[in-house]
């Protein structure tokens, strides 16, 4: 019980640093956007305005993000026995999508202009840029820790990454552009973000539909958590293993163990220890059965599904 209250103080008091982080970066690209937006039709620099509206994914993306941890925080109901905290990965996944959007946007652009590469003010260009990199650094910098941590925040930190690759290019452009007057340059660059940003937002799409198809998770080696469980002294067998994660950190497990000999609060108490330290596992239901004629009953009613999980 203990144990179960100190995961909760500590993944609120995670949750509520992310949110703050989330509300900083927030603000500083909201306040860039208009500023950006503003510069774009005062310079008519199309390249700028196109970077307005990949910022506002950003600003988008962490308004979704910051949303998404507010509602994760209600409470468990009777209908939601695990409360609201999947809203992490749904908002996850609708950043990956805008992402991909974004990209696949940025590639039809650049199609478009290398037919008729648009007229680019280099000089109000590239200030407006180089305010806009050092917005997205800062942002990048509040957000890199949780970002390793979750789901959600990463999809928010991968969005201002992408822009702030997108700065970096309208600066590069705009030196060229400045010194040599090759207005393609602008959707060469373009072009190369889009293809950077595609294989990165195709792995947090991956990751997101992964968690909500309760697959498990890539951090779970399942042969090796297997035999690990099998190690343990007088397991015999186990049976019906399900490894599946709620959040991006929030993994859970359900195990039969067969342990006709064993000391039950002993193998619960290494098992627990194993399962946490070892693997990871934030919520686990350890089954200690020692009815050889009910396990077996059940090794081979579930035998399809433990090769599934073998293969898995």
């Amino acid at each position: 019980m203990a144990d179960n209250h100190g995961h909760d103080h500590s993944h609120a008091v995670v949750t509520e640093a992310n949110a703050k982080k989330l509300s900083f970066a927030l603000a500083l690209t909201s306040t860039f956007l208009i500023i950006e937006v503003i510069a774009g039709f005062m310079t008519q620099s199309l390249a700028l305005l196109s970077d307005a509206a990949h910022m506002f994914t950003d600003a988008a993306a962490l308004a979704i993000a910051l949303v998404a941890i507010k509602i994760g925080k209600l409470p468990a109901d009777n209908k939601r026995t695990f409360g609201y905290q999947r809203f992490e990965i749904l908002a996850a996944l609708f950043n990956a999508m805008m992402l991909f959007a974004v990209a696949i946007y940025i590639l039809y652009e650049a199609y478009q202009r290398f037919s008729t590469p648009p007229e680019i003010q280099s000089m109000g260009m590239m200030i407006v840029a180089v305010i806009g990199l050092i917005i997205n650094l800062i942002s990048m910098r509040i957000l890199f820790s949780s970002s390793q941590d979750s789901l959600n925040v990463k999809g928010a930190y991968l969005e201002v990454l992408s822009d702030a690759l997108g700065s970096v290019g309208v600066i590069i452009g705009a030196v060229l552009i400045y010194f040599t007057g090759w207005m393609w340059v602008d959707t060469l660059i373009a072009v190369l973000i889009g293809f950077w940003v595609l294989p990165r937002t195709l792995v947090l799409l991956k990751q997101s539909i992964n968690i909500l198809l309760e697959g498990v998770p890539e951090e779970i080696d399942i042969e090796s958590l297997r035999n690990d469980l099998l190690a343990l002294k007088g397991v015999e067998g186990i049976h019906q293993l399900k490894v599946w994660a709620v959040t991006s950190k929030n993994i859970h497990l359900t195990v039969h163990v067969y342990a006709p000999q064993a000391d039950r609060n002993a193998l619960y108490t290494a098992a627990w220890e194993m399962l946490s330290h070892e693997h990871g596992i934030t919520e686990m239901t350890l089954q200690i059965e020692d009815d050889e004629c009910a396990a077996q009953s059940h090794g081979h009613k579930h035998s399809d599904e433990e090769e599934h999980a073998h293969q898995h």
